[in-house]
Order: structure tokens, then sequence, then C-alpha cells
């Protein structure tokens, strides 16, 4: 079995695709949540995600200074990649922070440095093109964004635009292999 066959049945086997009525980060709604956390907080299955995204990123010949990922879900998977890589660490929060320092992100970005950026789960990509900004302004270059899943709701148009876009699965990809779709598990 290859790493993203492994990765897929981590998700079933840890319930990690869940059916039911869910609210996104997007706003929108979902009949599915797919919960990259459980993966991410098991330690075989976050290993299995960072040699998957090293793995992706050296096929599609994505060279990078340092792993970055925004706060909260992706703190564990760029980590993880950091450890995998032995790149610096770099974490983006979702506002400046109110005290000490008052910066956005935690780790040092210098300008000029080419950036993997990696995120749990992408719908629309707001979330991560947001903390693409916030690197950017550093003076960063984003070299790709690699994302555990892609929920194919156009995420993947609206990154693609601007980066290289390494989903490691796709929901579609998901559903197949387990033959199962959102709507007949309702």
């Amino acid at each position: 079995m290859n790493l993203k066959d492994e990765l897929i049945e981590a998700f079933f086997s840890e319930g990690a695709v869940l059916f039911g009525r869910f609210v996104l980060t997007s706003g929108r709604e979902s009949d599915y949540y797919i919960n990259v956390k459980k993966l991410s907080t098991n330690p075989r299955a976050l290993r299995l995600i960072a040699r998957l995204m090293a793995e992706e990123a050296g096929k599609a010949g994505v060279e990078f200074d340092r792993v970055a990922g925004p706060e909260l879900g992706a703190v564990p998977i760029a980590t993880a990649l950091a450890l995998e890589t032995g790149k610096p660490l770099v974490i983006v929060r979702k506002k400046p922070k109110g005290h000490g320092t008052g910066s956005q992100i935690e780790g040092e970005v210098k300008p000029g440095e080419r950036i993997l950026l990696v995120e749990d789960v992408t719908t629309t990509g707001g979330s991560v093109l947001r903390a693409a900004e916030v690197l950017e302004k550093l003076g960063a270059k984003i070299t790709a964004i690699s994302v555990v899943v892609d929920r194919e709701e156009g995420a993947k148009d609206r990154i693609g635009e601007r980066y290289t876009f390494l989903p490691l699965v796709t929901v579609s990809e998901l559903f197949e292999r387990r033959d199962v779709s959102p709507v007949e598990e309702r």
C-alpha cells in the first residue's frame, strides 16, 4: 500500500470523516466534515501526513527554506513536516498578538525566503491565502501551498491562480475509495 492509500485508509479507521450538518470555517454548510485534527493528533497518522507532504513537494520540484502553517489545525502538520524535512517552522497567527511583540508570526521569516505553506483542509482557500499574505508582507516567497484535504469547493482555482497547489487527497478520492458519497450517508 502506498502512502496516499495509507492516508485515505487512516481517515476512515480514525473516524475522521463525519456525516451530518456542519458549518465550515468558510461559513458554508456541509453534509459532511473532514476532521484532519483526528489524524494530526495521532502520531502514526501525523508522521504519514508529513512524509507524504515532503514526498509530494519533492515530486513537484518545490524548493523551500521554511515550513509555515496557520493556527490551529495546520500547526501540528507544519511541525511534523519541519521535523521530517529539517526545515525551520513558522506559525502564522489569525491576528497579531495583543501583547509582547504584537507579532502575527512565531518563528523567523527573512525577506526572499521560500516557504512551503501547509493547511489541514481547504474549502474556498480563504484561511490559507490570508496566511500567505501575512508571510508575503514580511518578504517571503510562497513556493507552494500543501493541504491534507481539498474539499473541491473552489480552493484549487483560487489558490492555483497564484501558487502551486498540492493537495494530498481530494474529497472525491476519499469517497471514491470508500464507495461512499456524502448524500448516501445522510
